[in-house]
């Protein structure tokens, strides 16, 4: 677990993404056996847990022993807040972040010294998948302070040797002055941002094709491929995805490649596992369900098999990169994410493919739920350019019944009627118990 003086330097670092299997597998059951072995001794519901199941972190010898451990779930961060699944002294915490708590108590995420250096080399690495390198200029719009997202690009960034923008979230207007001036060559942002982005550049009669812009890099929100497609043509980027969470680290768990096709996840970071979430058995590669997380480096805070809920599968073939860290499909979704609506079980990331796949609309919507007649009901509000509304609206209603399996009510508005987020957008409006 111990990191050279080059552990930082990119050209070494990229070269942990190209490890023999039987390499990283040794890294990884050295690193989850000490990992564990941390965990048990210092965190004391961690080992009155495993002690009542008769765990013995010492006696991990391969790492499909990992599976005879109980799953770590959002609540018991919820429950130990704000400093209970501390595995070191507070004196050793250099950095705290935490979720927003919107839905919720909020989730504290603490760091030593060591896993804010190791944090950066994950964004190192995830930034050079993206082919950025030390002469970009990266604007770094999203949000600094509590949210890991800002703090996270911004020291990987800055220890890749890129010129780091820290234009942070808001201020629309503002960012497109500095992105004009300052010659930003690499974007990051939530998705819906940057498209508002693009919106209000068109308005002031700028077009994101003839500046410098070159990579943009998307995350903290579900994004279908349709929305990818939207934004590299009306940018002329590449619009690469980023995953990561709060609870593990921040941005930085897995990263998209040149090939944008599947997450690469930093293996020797980060140890996954894909559970159907019912059962909880672990699924081979190539079958959906929940990605489950354990930290292999982490410090202050361990989490041993941390169930992120959200869904995605292992892909089986080599990437055409070269490397050897196994790719996620991407996640359009989370397991708390899905609607039940009269009895049909309807995804948000459905919604968006299916209205992205007609000629006409524009990505920004939202979806109203309802109730009538004691009866739930589904409103979808999106903005289109088309003049052409009935012929619009009618292939909208019958691609949306194919795609979603119920009737929607579909409403076709203006461009520039909803409102527009500067960090997640909110796409669901849940109104059945208004």
């Amino acid at each position: 677990m111990e990191h050279s003086s080059q552990s930082l330097n990119p050209a070494h670092v990229e070269t942990l993404d190209f490890l023999p299997p039987e390499e990283l597998a040794a890294v990884q059951l050295d690193r989850l056996r000490q990992m564990a072995v941390r965990a048990y001794e210092r965190v004391e519901s961690v080992r009155q847990r495993w002690d009542d199941l008769g765990l013995d972190p010492q006696k991990i010898d391969s790492l499909s022993g990992l599976q005879e451990y109980p799953f770590t779930h959002k609540q018991d961060l919820r429950d130990s807040y704000p400093y209970g699944l501390l595995a070191c002294p507070l004196e050793d915490v250099n950095r705290i972040h935490a979720s927003s708590g919107t839905t919720g108590q909020p989730i504290v995420v603490a760091y030593t010294n060591r896993d804010l250096e190791i944090w950066s080399m994950a964004m190192l690495r995830t930034l050079r998948c993206y082919g950025i390198r030390a002469d970009d200029v990266l604007q770094n719009a999203y949000g600094y302070g509590l949210f890991t997202g800002g703090l996270g690009v911004h020291y990987g960034a800055e220890h890749l040797g890129a010129t780091v923008v820290p234009t942070s979230g808001g201020n629309t207007d503002r960012q497109i002055q500095v992105m004009q001036e300052f010659g930003a060559t690499v974007i990051c942002c939530t998705p819906s941002y940057f498209l508002h982005l693009i919106d209000r550049a068109e308005q002031t009669g700028i077009d994101f094709r003839k500046l410098p812009l070159r990579i943009g890099v998307f995350g903290a929100e579900p994004w279908s491929e349709a929305m990818r497609n939207r934004i590299e043509r009306s940018a002329d980027i590449r619009a690469f995805d980023i995953y990561g969470l709060s609870e593990v680290v921040g941005p930085g768990v897995a990263a998209e490649c040149d090939a944008q096709d599947g997450l690469h996840i930093f293996e020797d970071l980060f140890f996954p596992e894909v559970i159907d979430p019912e059962t909880l058995e672990v699924l081979p590669s190539g079958e959906e369900g929940e990605l489950v997380l354990t930290t292999l480096s982490k410090e202050a805070m361990p989490l041993i098999r941390y169930r992120t809920g959200d869904i995605t599968a292992f892909l089986p073939e080599p990437c055409r990169c070269g490397r050897t860290l196994r790719r996620i499909r991407r996640i359009d979704r989370r397991s708390d994410d899905m609607l039940i609506i009269r009895g049909v079980n309807v995804y948000p990331a459905q919604i968006e493919a299916a209205l992205l796949s007609v000629q006409g609309t524009l990505p920004h919507y939202q979806i109203e739920l309802m109730r009538r007649d004691d009866l739930d009901q589904v409103a979808v509000h999106v903005e289109v350019a088309s003049s052409d509304t009935d012929s619009l609206h009618a292939e909208l209603a019958q691609v949306m019944k194919k795609a979603v399996g119920l009737r929607v009510e579909v409403k076709l508005l203006s461009p520039q009627t909803l409102a527009r987020s500067e960090g997640k957008a909110k796409r669901v409006i849940d109104r059945r118990n208004d």
